[in-house]
């Protein structure tokens, strides 16, 4: 058994029986190419089925010495999926990573934007420049839905269902979800549409979609990044800001004011409650405001 002849078959079962996305898929092969590469250039000629543990954890130790401790998490994480599903297809019996720990990384919590940051970083958009009406669009739908950054870019005009107030949005592993959207993003989503969308040659394959560059397709995940890049340096904010943190930040603000933590679940598409967790940015005032006026003993 070949190498790269298994990771093609890896890949192809990610694909249809994971239903992974092309940037989760190109995450979990890069993984494996790693470990391939290392193989090569140390002269070691050993097949998946018979690599052992002493040279998967030779393997990590080389890696370990070239990337930080979250980065070698991840990469343990990867090797570990790939030989599971070698157990999976019966080539191998047992996972030569089973007794290899990963690095203690905690939790990570992204920065959280206040109301009022994210206001500001909404009004500086120059709605006199061509893309400005289009880029305080998609920050308000990123804020008001908490989409990921590919969910808003694969957005589709039959993926609105206004008069019901939902949005339908294709999540990780193709899974659908219905998301509110309030009736003031309904708004700029329309004026954007037949505004400025309307305007724009639009190239066959996205007559659909929602958001379009100036080419009339699609906006790449790079773009949105960099849109929100420039309003904070605009701005001199601080923070370290992607289109995420207006996702983690629609989360927190929920969970502020109230809302149960199984809804902000269901909106936000976690297939885990614990994943819905590690979003929640509480900081101590709002839990003692939690105590104080639920705990029979105030």
């Amino acid at each position: 058994m070949k190498w790269l002849s298994i990771l093609h078959d890896y890949q192809l079962y990610l694909k249809i029986e994971k239903g992974l996305a092309k940037n989760s898929i190109d995450s979990y092969s890069r993984d494996v190419k790693k470990l391939i590469l290392y193989l090569e250039e140390n002269n070691i000629t050993i097949s998946p089925v018979a690599i052992n543990e002493e040279i998967i954890q030779q393997f990590i130790y080389f890696i370990s010495k070239q990337v930080n401790v979250r980065s070698q998490a991840r990469l343990i994480s990867g090797i570990r999926n790939f030989f599971d599903y070698l157990i999976f297809e019966e080539y191998r019996k047992e996972n030569p990573t089973d007794l290899i720990e990963a690095p203690k990384i905690g939790r990570k919590l992204p920065d959280t934007l206040s109301l009022e940051e994210i206001d500001l970083l909404i009004n500086s958009i120059d709605l006199s420049e061509p893309q400005g009406e289009r880029n305080r669009t998609i920050l308000e739908t990123l804020y008001s839905c908490g989409l990921r950054v590919s969910e808003l870019t694969s957005l589709q005009i039959s993926d609105l269902f206004f008069d019901e107030g939902f949005i339908r949005v294709i999540g990780k592993g193709n899974k659908q979800r219905f998301v509110p959207i309030n009736t003031e993003t309904q708004e700029y989503i329309k004026t954007y549409i037949n505004s400025i969308r309307n305007h724009i040659t639009i190239q066959k394959g996205f007559e659909d979609t929602v958001f379009l560059n100036r080419r009339g397709k699609n906006l790449s995940r790079v773009m949105i990044f960099t849109i929100i890049k420039n309003l904070a340096i605009k701005l001199g904010l601080k923070k370290k800001i992607s289109p995420h943190t207006f996702r983690h930040s629609f989360a927190t603000h929920l969970l502020e004011r109230g809302a149960d933590l199984r809804a902000i679940q269901q909106m936000l598409g976690h297939e885990s409650i614990t994943t819905t967790e590690i979003y929640m940015h509480l900081d101590k005032s709002f839990l003692k405001e939690v105590v104080n006026k639920f705990h029979p003993r105030k």
